[in-house]
């Protein structure tokens, strides 16, 4: 048995340009100023309700939670033109089934809610490559580790024979508290010193090395 937990935005996919877009448009029905992309790109991974609380710390509950629903309705309206763009970083899908290939179990724990997972997963092809599928839906905000001992058990893998491999600190800290191995890759939303700081064995900067370190963590 082995299991590869992988993180979505920012690891498989990058979608931060919708991300932002969204949030700037939830801000703006809320009456609020949008918050600093590079503020986006670092929440990028925790639950909404999560990351609302820390980009906009002053907002009143009734606030945050106005700008939940408009960020949900303004990214589902941008599925549903169109024109929405959550496009896989270069590689990662020949990744994805080299690894199934060879008798790896897959499995994802994201931010994402089931419909936008699975939304991402069938654009891309890649859904039948996947033993678990753990969203915020379900599960509290990382870095809590309750969606990755979820994958651990739908899977059937212990933690010794999994790996997590994120871009964003919790992640990595979600990995840690599940006394799971962690992977970081360098082209996500938080900083390679970041990722080590709490707790990637190994930062990855290509698909190549992503996978060497795979094939090390187990």
């Amino acid at each position: 048995m082995r299991l590869a937990v992988f993180d979505c935005d920012g690891t498989l996919v990058d979608g931060q340009a919708d991300i932002i877009w969204a949030m700037a448009r939830a801000f703006e029905l809320a009456g609020l100023p949008s918050p600093d992309a590079n503020q986006v790109r670092r929440v990028v991974g925790l639950s909404l309700p999560v990351a609302l609380r820390e980009l906009a710390p002053g907002a009143e509950l009734r606030q945050q939670q106005e700008i939940v629903e408009n960020y949900k309705t303004a990214f589902r309206s941008r599925r549903e033109e169109g024109l929405l763009q959550e496009p896989l970083y270069d590689g990662m899908a020949e990744l994805l089934r080299g690894l199934h290939a060879d008798g790896w179990s897959l499995a994802v724990a994201t931010g994402k809610s089931d419909r936008g997972l699975n939304a991402c997963l069938e654009t891309h092809g890649l859904t039948d490559l996947f033993d678990s599928l753990q969203t915020a839906d379900r599960h509290p905000s990382k870095p809590h580790p309750a969606m990755l001992e979820a994958a651990l058990f739908e899977a059937g893998a212990q933690p010794n024979q999994a790996v997590v491999i994120g871009d964003t600190s919790f992640d990595m800290q979600m990995a840690v508290a599940a006394r799971v191995r962690a992977v970081g890759v360098a082209w996500g939303y938080h900083t390679a010193q970041d990722l080590i700081a709490t707790g990637a064995h190994t930062v990855a900067r290509t698909m190549d090395e992503l996978r060497s370190a795979l094939e090390e963590a187990l």
